[in-house]
């Protein structure tokens, strides 16, 4: 019996055998279930400390933020300020926002919390004066109409700062009113990726200076799950030793943390 093969029988041999391993192969991934665990691992430190957070770092920064001129303006206006304040310089040789998120990361370095707090109000109080501060304390007493008014701007015109941001609705004394500004993710606590900057460098000393200097409780809610914040006015914030935030254990992936040795 004649076996040999024609050149047309043997190019469709060999491509169906080739066919077949490539199926093989892909079988086999297939079947291969890889696990993807959100988990955090926390410093050794925070071990013990109760696991609430269940986020992965950000390798990329908001996508939706392309800052402005004047958005430009602002923040190197305030990185300048905290550095004055806190008689440090950036080794950033950014002039944006990297610059900002240096100079706040090299605040908590070096100093502690209190003293966190107070160059950060120095650097606010710098930036708006005192003149203009007053006036619109006394412009714009607590009320439903002032609340709103303080959401609506801080949508506007902190994009640069927090990212992009909206007005929701929310009770007051049983009155809808839309005073409260929802964060989807908050831009400092992604690009700086630590808790303690969030709570120490932002959150609480942002609640004292709009308290004491506008007039307006205010208490921001930050989740460090998704990393959006709820921002409220008119609200009073708990006792900083009570607060939640001051509970939250921060996260492997701090960049703080592992860079600069910051203590939480």
């Amino acid at each position: 019996m004649n076996t040999k093969l024609s050149l047309s029988q043997t190019k469709i041999l060999t491509f169906t055998t080739r066919f077949n391993d490539t199926r093989s192969g892909l079988d086999r991934r297939s079947s291969i279930s890889p696990t993807l665990s959100s988990k955090p691992v926390y410093s050794g430190e925070l071990k013990a400390a109760k696991e609430t957070a269940r986020i992965e770092p950000s390798n990329t920064k908001n996508a939706s933020i392309q800052d402005s001129f004047f958005s430009k303006i602002a923040i190197n206006y305030l990185s300048k300020n905290l550095q004055d304040a806190a008689g440090i310089s950036s080794s950033s040789k950014s002039t944006d926002y990297d610059r900002l998120v240096d100079t706040a990361t090299r605040v908590a370095r070096n100093f502690d919390t209190k003293q966190q707090h107070e160059f950060v109000l120095s650097s606010l109080d710098r930036a708006l004066p005192t003149v203009i501060s007053s006036l619109i304390k006394m412009a714009f007493p607590p009320s439903k109409l002032s609340r709103e008014l303080f959401a609506l701007f801080t949508t506007i015109s902190f994009v640069w700062l927090v990212g992009p941001s909206e007005v929701r609705e929310t009770e007051v004394n049983g009155r809808k009113e839309k005073s409260v500004v929802y964060i989807e993710k908050c831009r400092f606590l992604e690009q700086s990726n630590c808790v303690g900057m969030c709570t120490h460098i932002c959150k609480i000393p942002s609640q004292i200076f709009i308290k004491n200097s506008l007039g307006m409780p205010i208490y921001m809610e930050p989740d460090f799950n998704d990393l959006s914040c709820k921002m409220m006015f008119g609200r009073e914030p708990p006792e900083i030793e009570d607060d939640p935030a001051m509970k939250q254990p921060c996260f492997e992936f701090c960049k703080s943390n592992k860079s600069y040795g910051v203590k939480h």
